[in-house]
């Protein structure tokens, strides 16, 4: 791999995608009977899934590996109370007395391809400002405040977390708050998990 596609380590463990929240929203609707290429239609028609590239064939692989690598990260989000079936073609979100069934395999070359962002054949640079542009959309998809009100501090104190806390404490607060707090889980909030992501809009850089 050239010098200007390379991708950090750091960025390779502490990237979020977020696809995995529509992803997750889209899935409590209807747990089973989608596809990548069905889930990526309605992502699409949500307004969430942008033109990727000029070129049909390479738009299709960038839509699939965008989706494949948050249903990934969604999948270990979730475990071990849920789990999430990764197929291309079959993915189906499992209730909790099932989970136990399940296991992630880390030794999955499927997934190891997914996860690793080089393979998304882009540089670092890239990557970022197209999961910015996500988080944007998503952001006004929930109803973003644009940040009014809300600095670091404020947003480490939502997330009960000290001033020096660390990116790895960040977002690992940050996918439990958004769990409990989505509106789609049984005791969710709107209005609080709109707040949580102006505050990890703000954390997560």
């Amino acid at each position: 791999m050239s010098e200007n596609q390379s991708i950090s380590a750091t960025f390779q463990s502490h990237m979020e995608n977020p696809l995995l929240w529509p992803i997750l929203e889209v899935l409590r609707g209807a747990p089973s009977g989608w596809k990548v290429h069905t889930l990526a239609a309605h992502l699409n028609d949500l307004g969430l899934m942008p033109l990727l590239d000029s070129v049909p064939e390479k738009d299709l692989f960038k839509r699939n590996f965008l989706i494949m690598n948050a249903l990934y990260q969604l999948q270990e989000t979730l475990y071990p109370d849920n789990w999430l079936q990764v197929q291309a073609m079959d993915i189906e979100l499992i209730a909790n007395l099932k989970s136990n069934q399940n296991a992630i395999d880390h030794e999955d070359p499927l997934r190891d391809y997914y996860v690793h962002w080089h393979n998304y054949e882009a540089d670092e640079g890239e990557v970022k400002r197209l999961l910015n542009e996500f988080w944007t959309r998503y952001r006004k998809f929930v109803g973003s405040t644009n940040g009014v009100d809300m600095d670091r501090a404020k947003a480490l104190s939502l997330f009960e977390l000290p001033m020096d806390a660390t990116q790895v404490e960040i977002r690992k607060r940050w996918r439990k708050l958004a769990l409990k707090w989505h509106p789609d889980r049984d005791q969710g909030n709107t209005s609080k998990f709109r707040v949580l992501c102006e505050a990890w809009n703000i954390l997560r850089h």
